[in-house]
């Protein structure tokens, strides 16, 4: 199956977006488990050339209540492939200060979330953490605690409900006390021993609230500002967090997640490099960038981490 998108599949998937771990590359192919209609089925996806994607499929047992519209339809959405890409490039080339980006980052989309409560997780994951780390985090919980399924080209994992999650140890001395076991080091089914560090207890806490007070869902269907004041409320979720879980898990296009390397970066770009607060940044992207706020983040983030202008606006040591 082929679908004819402007998409650049290796720069979406390597762009570090909260959404999910990147997909398991196998030759060329990207391949994720996605659950459509209750059905397990392994996505696979490749890309011969700038213009279109080619996307394969297995099932578990030869499943045959999946058809090709589905497939594409599911991949089009994680993809946000119906996202006009040109439309957004002639947004940015308006701009001097952003159409640099265009060139470097051509082709890139948002790879967003197929289950919302893994993003939330995995953004809490990713503070202050890197993408390595926390990625090998995100898989090290599912391959623990999720379902797993097996496909010709090897097994693969969902991410644990908010239920399973919650009943994880946060540490190895709970688990040690749990158990009653003399070694700490033999206490590895544990949050913390998934590499997750002083966040174990934020995903700990947060995972109760979501298997008992908050379905994951509801956000889903609020408005941004409700969704996002919701979000900040849960343990280890800030402002940049929140965004990130809207932007990446839920597709709120508004979203402007901001830290300390936006910060750098806006102020670099429209502010003349003054030391402005990141809530200023984030009203400021928000406001100026309107509907395109959370794809002009994207590719400013990348661009300036992989052009070399991050490095430059690094305060220097005294």
């Amino acid at each position: 199956m082929k679908l004819n998108y402007k998409i650049n599949l290796k720069l979406t998937q390597e762009s570090g977006q909260t959404s999910q771990a990147p997909w398991k590359l196998i030759g060329d192919e990207y391949c994720g488990l996605s659950l459509i209609n209750e059905i397990p089925i392994l996505l696979k996806v490749s890309q011969n050339s700038l213009d279109y994607l080619e996307t394969n499929y297995e099932t578990v047992n030869n499943n045959q209540n999946i058809n090709e519209k589905m497939i594409c339809d599911e991949i089009a959405k994680i993809y946000d492939l119906n996202f006009d890409l040109n439309k957004f490039y002639k947004f940015l080339s308006k701009d001097e200060k952003l159409k640099p980006t265009i060139k470097f980052c051509n082709g890139l989309r948002l790879f967003l979330g197929q289950n919302n409560f893994e993003s939330i997780i995995s953004s809490i994951s990713s503070a202050n953490n890197s993408i390595i780390r926390w990625t090998k985090s995100i898989d090290t919980i599912s391959s623990k605690w999720g379902k797993g399924y097996d496909f010709p080209s090897g097994t693969f994992y969902t991410f644990p409900i908010p239920k399973i999650l919650s009943n994880v140890y946060e540490d190895e001395i709970a688990e040690s006390e749990a158990y009653n076991k003399e070694m700490i080091e033999d206490c590895i089914n544990n949050l913390k021993a998934c590499g997750l560090g002083y966040r174990a207890s934020y995903v700990k806490k947060s995972s109760e609230i979501f298997a008992s007070k908050l379905n994951p869902l509801d956000i889903k269907y609020m408005k941004y500002d409700e969704a996002f004041e919701t979000l900040i409320k849960i343990p280890g979720v800030g402002s940049k967090v929140a965004d990130c879980i809207l932007l990446y898990g839920y597709g709120f296009m508004e979203a402007f997640p901001s830290d300390i390397w936006i910060k750098r970066i806006i102020s670099h770009l429209y502010f003349d490099g003054e030391d402005i607060k990141v809530e200023k940044v984030r009203e400021f992207g928000m406001e100026k960038f309107k509907k395109y706020a959370g794809y002009t983040q994207l590719y400013l983030f990348h661009y300036a981490r992989k052009s070399g202008l991050m490095s430059k606006l690094k305060p220097k040591n005294k």
